[in-house]
C-alpha cells in the first residue's frame, strides 16, 4: 500500500484560499511548516496572505474553464477542495451554480490523475441523500462524489452550519437575531441542526492532512450539540447580551419567500439565502464520530463560538466570505 505520509518537502495546493474557510485555514497550514500553492483567479485578493507568510506560490487559473490548472497541480502531494457556488445577488440568477461546481470538480480531477496527485481533501456538507435533499446539499455531495472516482484518495468532512464570521451561514443567523427582536418563521426553525465552531472545522482539515490514515474515507463533522435553529438564535442572543427573541412558527413561509424575507433584513442577497434555507427543510446531523478516533479535537460549545466569531474584528458584521 502506497504511503500517503506528508514529507518535509511536499507542496499542498489550497482551492478556495480567497473563501470563508481557505483564508482561515492558510495560517494554520503555515504554523506546521506546510509549502504551499493557490490557485486563484486573481492573485491580488491573495497579496495580503502572500506577504504575510514564506515559501507561498501562486498560480493564477480558473478551475471552471481548467486555466492553470496543469501548472498548479505540477509537483503537488496533496490538495485542498474548498470550492463551491452558492449562487447569485439574485433567485433567479443561481441556477445554474450545481452545473458549474460538477464542471469545476471533473476539470480539477482530470488534471490531478494527470498530475500524479496523491490526496485531495473536501469540506462538503452534511445531508442525507433522498428525495427531500436540497439542489444544494445535492450539489456538495455531487462534487464530493466526482473527487472519490479519481486516482487521489479523497477525504471528504461533511458539516452542517458553520459557525464563524463571514460564512453565510453565520451572517444570516446574526443579522435575523440582531435585528428582529420578534420574527415570524417557517416550519424549518425547528429542524434539528449540528453547529461546528469555525476552528474546529480548521482543526479537523489540518489533522486529516496530517494522518493519511484518513485517505480515502468519509466523515461527518460537528460540535457536541444537537440544536433546532430556534435554539440557535436564543442561544446566539444570550452569548450577546440581547433580550429573548419571541419566535413564532408559521407553516405559510415557502423557501422562496423566506429567501425575500432575509434578503431584506441582512445582507445576504436571496440568490444566497434561497439554497440555504432550502438546505435547513433537512435534518443536518452527525450519524458517526469516527473522526475523532484519528484527528481529536476539543469541541466548542456553541455560545463560545459566538463569542470567537465576534473576536474577529476584520470580518465584522457584513463581510461575508461566500
Amino acid at each position: 500500500m502506497e504511503d500517503l505520509s506528508l514529507l518535509r518537502d511536499d507542496r499542498v495546493l489550497l482551492l478556495g484560499a480567497t473563501g470563508f474557510i481557505g483564508r482561515r485555514l492558510l495560517p494554520e497550514l503555515k504554523n506546521k511548516n506546510i509549502r504551499l500553492r493557490l490557485l486563484v483567479r486573481d492573485p491580488s485578493k491573495v497579496a495580503d496572505l502572500v506577504s504575510a507568510h514564506k515559501d507561498i506560490e501562486v498560480t493564477e487559473g480558473d478551475l471552471v474553464s481548467g486555466k492553470g490548472l496543469d501548472e498548479a497541480l505540477r509537483g503537488i502531494h496533496s490538495s485542498y477542495y474548498l470550492v463551491h457556488s452558492m449562487g447569485g445577488q439574485s433567485i433567479f440568477r443561481n441556477t445554474k451554480y450545481a452545473e458549474k461546481d460538477k464542471i469545476s470538480a471533473g476539470n480539477f480531477i482530470s488534471a490531478a490523475e494527470a498530475a500524479g496527485l496523491k490526496r485531495v481533501i473536501y469540506l462538503g456538507a452534511l445531508g442525507e441523500s433522498g428525495k427531500d435533499l436540497s439542489e444544494h446539499l445535492k450539489s456538495r455531495a455531487e462534487v464530493g462524489g466526482i473527487l472519490f472516482s479519481g486516482k487521489p484518495a479523497a477525504t471528504v468532512l461533511r458539516a452542517a452550519i458553520i459557525i464563524g464570521a463571514g460564512g453565510a451561514s453565520f451572517e444570516m443567523l446574526r443579522y435575523l437575531v440582531e435585528r428582529l427582536p420578534v420574527m415570524v418563521c417557517p416550519k424549518w426553525i425547528d429542524t434539528r441542526i449540528q453547529p461546528i465552531a469555525l476552528p474546529d472545522v480548521l482543526a479537523y482539515l489540518v489533522g486529516c492532512l496530517l494522518n493519511p490514515a484518513t485517505a480515502g474515507q468519509t466523515f461527518d463533522i460537528g460540535g457536541d450539540e444537537i440544536l433546532t435553529y430556534r435554539e440557535m438564535m436564543q442561544q446566539y442572543a444570550e452569548a450577546r447580551g440581547l433580550a429573548k427573541r419571541l419566535i413564532f412558527r408559521v407553516p405559510i413561509l415557502t423557501p422562496l419567500l423566506s429567501a425575500y424575507w432575509v434578503d431584506l433584513v441582512t445582507p445576504i442577497p436571496s440568490g444566497v439565502a434561497h439554497p440555504l434555507i432550502e438546505g435547513l427543510k433537512s435534518e443536518v446531523i452527525c450519524r458517526d464520530k469516527r473522526i475523532d478516533e484519528f484527528v481529536g479535537v476539543k469541541k466548542t460549545p456553541f455560545r463560545e463560538a459566538v463569542r470567537l466569531a465576534f473576536s474577529e474584528e476584520k470580518e465584522g458584521p457584513g463581510k461575508t466570505g461566500f
